[in-house]
């Protein structure tokens, strides 16, 4: 599965509505409501989590993934070293990380294109992207319908 920076993942893209992610992903195995009011769906072989925003028109904003399908530059990121995917980011203009430890956790943010890597033990378990907010403080959502 394709990381879109600013994007999303694979065939989904940031501004879907639900029935657009049903229509290609099929019914998620999980459907329910946060503490916002925001809509999850979970889709447990894709191992993602999508969000669509309550105040937003429920258009899909965030995504949570930990599959190990899941590919950045043509690289896979689960699984490996965090040393070893900053330098591949790196070398594409992606250096500047904000790490924030808990636990065994550390996470790894990059605010330009509003990801986190995810560790624990020095290896990348999950990765989280969200919908760009634009220099208007509005989303700057990409999907369109055809």
């Amino acid at each position: 599965m394709k990381i879109n920076l600013k994007s999303g993942i694979d065939k989904l893209i940031f501004g879907m509505k639900q029935n657009d992610v049903i229509a290609i992903y099929g019914k998620p195995d999980r459907n329910y409501k946060d503490e916002d009011d925001n809509v999850i769906f979970s889709y447990n072989a894709l191992k993602i989590r999508l969000t669509f925003y309550h105040e937003e028109d429920l258009k899909l904003g965030y995504l949570v993934a930990s599959s190990a399908d899941l590919e950045l530059f043509e690289n896979k990121i689960i699984g490996r070293k965090i040393k070893e995917v900053k330098k591949d980011l790196s070398r594409k203009g992606i250096a500047k990380f904000t790490q924030e430890e808990f636990d065994t956790f550390e996470n790894y943010f990059n605010e330009d294109n509003w990801i986190i890597l995810q560790t624990e033990f020095d290896e990348v378990v999950k990765f989280e992207i969200g919908a760009i907010i634009n220099e208007k403080d509005e989303f700057d959502w990409k999907f369109s319908k055809k």
